[in-house]
């Protein structure tokens, strides 16, 4: 169903064609597509380098939730204040790459694991651990990376 645009007051003009619009959105998929898989890759990557024991707390999770979090925060910085990107750089690394890396539905299951084991205590720590290393770290490398780069200038 296609909604109308207004092409001025009182004026109503014909949405796009489907087509059209799809050609436009086609490449940014296809990046997001390539880049999340690769983003996957290397987290199952981690996961096989540093598996999470039977009853043990999920680190590896944890860990590359917060690093792929400060990751997107220099980022975000370097193409959005520093030097301005390809239109398909963003979707490709930043939805792709950094979104197929970290895993907040693996937490979600984990959390879920350590409630369903008894494990109550563990399982809330984790729940709110979680969250907050990934915002912080994403400030922090945000912070950071532009305090690296005043430096750099001066």
């Amino acid at each position: 169903m296609t909604v109308p645009r207004t092409g001025g007051i009182g004026r109503i003009r014909p949405a796009a064609p489907e087509r059209a619009r799809w050609s436009g959105q086609a490449p940014v998929v296809a990046v997001v597509a390539l880049g999340g898989g690769t983003g996957a890759a290397a987290r199952y990557a981690a996961s096989l380098w540093w598996p999470t024991p039977a009853g043990g707390f999920p680190w590896t999770t944890f860990a590359v939730n917060a690093v792929g979090c400060a990751v997107i925060g220099v980022f975000m910085v370097v193409v959005t204040e520093v030097r301005p990107a390809h239109r398909l750089v963003r979707p490709f690394f930043g939805t792709g790459v950094l979104g197929g890396f970290t895993t907040f539905s693996t937490y979600a299951v984990d959390s879920r694991s350590l409630f369903a084991d008894g494990r109550v205590r563990t399982g809330l720590a984790y729940l709110a651990a979680t969250p907050l290393a990934a915002l912080t770290a994403v400030w922090l490398a945000a912070w950071g990376t532009r305090r690296f780069l005043k430096w750099r200038q001066s």
